[in-house]
This record gives structure tokens, sequence and C-alpha cells, in this order.
């Protein structure tokens, strides 16, 4: 990823809730869409184009 994470304006899911579990936070990039977990923020994040991105979205939302 070209950006410093920490540079990115992250988004916390809808879904998230504050007992921990499965949270996810998204950051738009130029070119892309940058996805971390919220609890290791640290930790690397992925970076998605967005044409990949709105395929994975679809791909989680779809039954």
């Amino acid at each position: 990823m070209s950006t410093a994470p920490t540079a990115l304006h992250w988004r916390k899911s809808s879904h998230s809730t504050s007992q921990g579990g499965n949270c996810v936070e998204v950051a738009p990039m130029v070119s892309a869409i940058a996805i971390r977990d919220s609890k290791n923020p640290t930790a690397p994040a992925l970076a998605f184009s967005r044409t990949a991105f709105r395929r994975l979205n679809h791909a989680l939302r779809t039954p």
C-alpha cells in the first residue's frame, strides 16, 4: 500500500459492535479501497482495486 495506513480516513463497519468480534474498517484511496482489522489497526492492511472491492462486497452479501 503506497499510502501510510495512519494517513487514511478509516470507517468502521456499521455491523461492528463494542463487544469485539469480526470488526473491519475501510478507507478510500485514490485508486483502491483499504481494509483492516479494527481490533489491530497497526497490523498490515489489504488494498483492493475499486472493481475488486465491489466484487468482494457483492460476494459477501450474496447468500
